[in-house]
């Protein structure tokens, strides 16, 4: 789908604050309030908004731990580890890459002994899973 400038500005809206309300949306991206519910609802049918979420700073969680952890998978497993990692409860988020990996996954724990834990004994026993390279998120700045 091709998103339009009145989309853009929607999206825009929504992903400076997930929790907008129509109201506030329509103000700040300057279209009515049943446009922003028609577009909304147009959007979230075709897949290009697949969910809402809260951001998180991990250093004000004082019982969680969280890692990005870039992920090699040997190719012929790729669909069965892909599978296996989203169903992982410890995963927050999985995503394909293109960069110096071919998965990144957010893992979160209750804190950094058990997310250690989790990335040596769950992450790392997926059959196909060849490496994990975890960055322990500290503070967020933006």
């Amino acid at each position: 789908m091709e998103v339009t400038s009145t989309e853009g500005r929607i999206l825009d809206v929504l992903e400076d604050d997930a929790q907008a309300s129509y109201a506030e949306i329509a103000k700040r991206a300057d279209v009515s309030k049943p446009t922003v519910r028609k577009y909304i609802r147009k959007m979230e049918e075709e897949g290009v908004i697949v969910g809402y979420s809260a951001d998180v700073d991990p250093k004000k969680l004082s019982e969680t731990s969280i890692a990005v952890v870039g992920l090699d998978v040997a190719s012929e497993r790729y669909v069965e580890v892909t599978r296996t990692l989203r169903n992982l409860e410890s995963i927050e988020s999985l995503y394909t890459s293109s960069g110096d990996h071919m998965l990144i996954a957010e893992v979160r724990a209750p804190d950094g002994d058990a997310l250690g834990d989790v990335i040596s004994e769950s992450v790392l026993d997926v059959d196909g899973v060849t490496a994990a390279h975890p960055s322990f998120l500290q503070e967020r700045l933006k």
